[in-house]
């Protein structure tokens, strides 16, 4: 009896942290925060080829962090271990690599679309309550 409340209440927390996250998530996609804008992306989109592209984005702000990649269906957020308020670091998720290579330097490369669809990622960058991304729709194979 013991071990069926147990996991129930394990089932129900992870349920609401999930609901919490898709609700912050939302949040962060419907209005950008509440701050105005002070990372100032150099461009907020961009196509890649098929075979493999790069990019390097600049910002004027240089107090911002990644908070999230996605590629078509999957999320990646959890970046323990990592410095996301470092100078520089890279991200290894799959087959797409984001470095922040200097305060104002962001670089997002991915390799070839293994997709017969187009492939669309998005870097998500976080200053304080603003947020802001990059999307990449890369070409399909």
């Amino acid at each position: 009896m013991h071990s069926i409340i147990h996991e129930t209440m394990k089932k129900i927390v992870i349920l609401s942290l999930f609901i919490i996250s898709a609700a912050a998530f939302y949040s962060c996609i419907s209005n950008k925060g509440i701050w105005d804008d002070n990372i100032h992306l150099s461009i907020k989109s961009a196509d890649f080829n098929a075979a493999g592209d790069s990019v390097i984005i600049k910002t004027e702000g240089i107090s911002w962090w990644l908070s999230d990649i996605s590629a078509d269906t999957a999320n990646y957020y959890d970046f323990r271990g990592l410095d996301l308020l470092a100078d520089k670091y890279s991200i290894q998720r799959d087959d797409i690599l984001v470095e922040r290579r200097d305060k104002n330097t962001l670089f997002v490369k991915a390799d070839a679309n293994p997709l017969n669809s187009k492939r669309i990622i998005t870097v998500w960058l976080e200053a304080g309550d603003y947020f802001d991304s990059v999307t990449i729709t890369q070409n399909s194979k």
